[in-house]
């Protein structure tokens, strides 16, 4: 009878036990939150940079190419 007593008496927890364990829960999400609105302030603050830039795609071309000119007529410009 005395081991059974002793078993379960291992077994119950005291209250500091859960205060701790609680007090961890409460700033793991606390953290999780703080964490996540600062995530959500830089992705607007990103968007926004990002909408306000204009990206010009431009083909690479050969260094011995002649450039393209638009105003100009391709005869004229080799000849120049």
């Amino acid at each position: 009878m005395t081991k059974d007593k002793r078993k379960l008496r291992a077994q119950v927890k005291s209250r500091f036990y859960y205060l701790f364990w609680g007090a961890a829960t409460v700033s793991v999400f606390a953290g999780q939150l703080y964490v996540g609105s600062g995530y959500r302030q830089m992705s607007r603050s990103f968007n926004r940079i990002m909408d306000a830039i204009v990206v010009e795609l431009v083909p690479p071309r050969h260094p011995m190419m002649i450039p393209p000119q638009a105003d100009k007529d391709p005869i004229q410009y080799i000849n120049d």
